[in-house]
C-alpha cells in the first residue's frame, strides 16, 4: 500500500516492563518488524521518541530550565536511535543515523536530500533529536521529516494502545476505539493522536496517519493495507 513510510515509535515502547531505560529484547523485536516490513521493499525512517529516559515538559515542571530540559530530552533520542540501530545491523539491515544536532562521532548530520539518497539505496534511516529546537515534540519532527523525505504515511506505534480512543481510559473506562476520524475533527476534539503542530502540519499537507498498538506483525498489517488502529486523514476533494 506504501512506498515510502514515516515509523514513529514512542520511547516508553523501548522500556518493556521497566519504569527506565531501554529493554534489549523490546528492542530486538523491534528490530525484527522493521526488518520484516523492510524485506518487502519498503523504504522506512524511524523517529523515536525519548520518554523512556526523560521529558522535556516533565522536567521543566520539575523546576528544570525548559530550554535546557528539552536538550536533554533530543539527546535521549540519540541514545534510543544508536539502541535501535545496533539492533537492525545486527540483523543485516543497513542503516543511518541522522540527527538534528551536531554529534558528528555518532551520528550523521540531517540533510533532506542525504536522507532521501539513503532510503533510495534502501537504507533505513533513524532520525533522532527531534527539529533540534525546544519547545517542539518528536511528534512534530516526526510530522516535518515525513513531509520533507516525501513519506506517503506517517505510522504511530503506541505503547499498550490500540489507537485513538474517544476518551482517556484513566478516566473513562467506556473509552472506545475510534477507528477512522479526520485531521481537522481529531484538532477540534482534543484527541491524543499527537501534538496540534504535528497534527495541523499533518492536516495541511493531507499525510494521512495510522495509530495502532505496536504489537507483533501490525507494522506489516498497516502496510499490506489491513485496517489497524486508527486512521487519521482528510478526504480528497472531488
Amino acid at each position: 500500500m506504501y512506498k515510502r513510510i514515516l515509523l514513529k515509535l514512542s520511547g516508553e515502547a523501548l522500556m518493556g516492563d521497566q519504569k527506565f531505560g531501554i529493554a534489549p529484547e523490546v528492542v530486538a523485536r523491534m528490530a525484527d518488524e522493521i526488518q520484516d516490513v523492510h524485506r518487502l521493499g519498503v523504504q522506512i525512517a524511524v523517529v523515536v521518541g525519548g520518554g523512556n529516559i526523560i521529558r522535556g515538559v516533565s522536567a521543566a515542571a520539575q523546576g528544570l530550565d525548559r530550554v535546557a530540559a528539552d536538550h536533554m530530552g533530543l539527546l535521549a533520542t540519540v541514545i534510543n536511535g544508536l539502541a535501535l540501530q545496533d539492533a537492525l545491523e545486527k540483523r543485516g539491515v543497513r542503516t543511518r543515523l541522522m540527527s538534528a544536532v551536531e554529534v558528528r562521532q555518532i551520528a550523521e548530520p540531517f540533510i533532506r536530500r542525504r536522507a532521501i539518497r539513503h532510503l533510495e539505496k534502501d537504507r533505513i534511516v533513524i532520525f533522532a533529536a527531534g527539529t533540534g529546537n525546544p519547545f517542539f515534540t518528536t511528534d512534530t519532527a516526526a510530522a516535518l521529516r515525513a513531509l520533507e523525505i516525501g513519506a506517503d504515511a506517517i505510522l504511530m506505534a503506541k505503547h499498550a494502545v490500540e489507537g485513538v480512543l474517544d476518551g482517556d481510559p484513566r478516566i473513562d473506562a467506556k473509552a472506545k476505539l475510534i477507528t477512522e476520524i479526520t485531521h481537522r475533527e481529531a484538532i477540534e476534539r482534543g484527541l491524543k493522536v499527537m501534538d496540534t503542530t504535528a497534527l495541523s502540519l499533518c492536516m495541511d499537507n493531507n499525510l494521512p496517519i495510522h495509530v495502532f498498538a505496536l504489537a507483533d506483525g501490525n507494522i506489516r498489517r498497516v502496510v499490506l493495507g489491513e485496517h489497524v488502529g486508527t486512521l487519521v486523514s482528510t478526504p480528497r476533494e472531488g
